[in-house]
């Protein structure tokens, strides 16, 4: 029961990875549409990318390191 309920932890804690999955894409799209509106500021839009792309990532860094303190803390004891 402990197992199952140990994959059903890390399974919900992925979850995660596919929202950041979409942020992701939503900050690169917002980037190429502003570029296209305005050529000239491409160069500060690329580093607020960057940035919105670093800090959605570690959002997914988070879960998936949650994923796998779920899996790892509870073990069963040896009897």
């Amino acid at each position: 029961m402990l197992e199952g309920a140990k994959s059903m932890g890390a399974g919900a804690a992925t979850i995660a990875l596919a929202g950041a999955a979409v942020g992701i894409g939503n900050v690169f799209s917002s980037l190429i549409h502003s570029v296209a509106r305005n050529p000239s500021l491409a160069k500060q839009l690329f580093g607020y990318a960057i940035l919105g792309f670093a800090l959605t990532e570690a959002i997914a860094s988070f879960a998936l390191m949650m994923a796998f303190l779920i899996l790892s803390v509870f073990r069963r004891k040896i009897q």
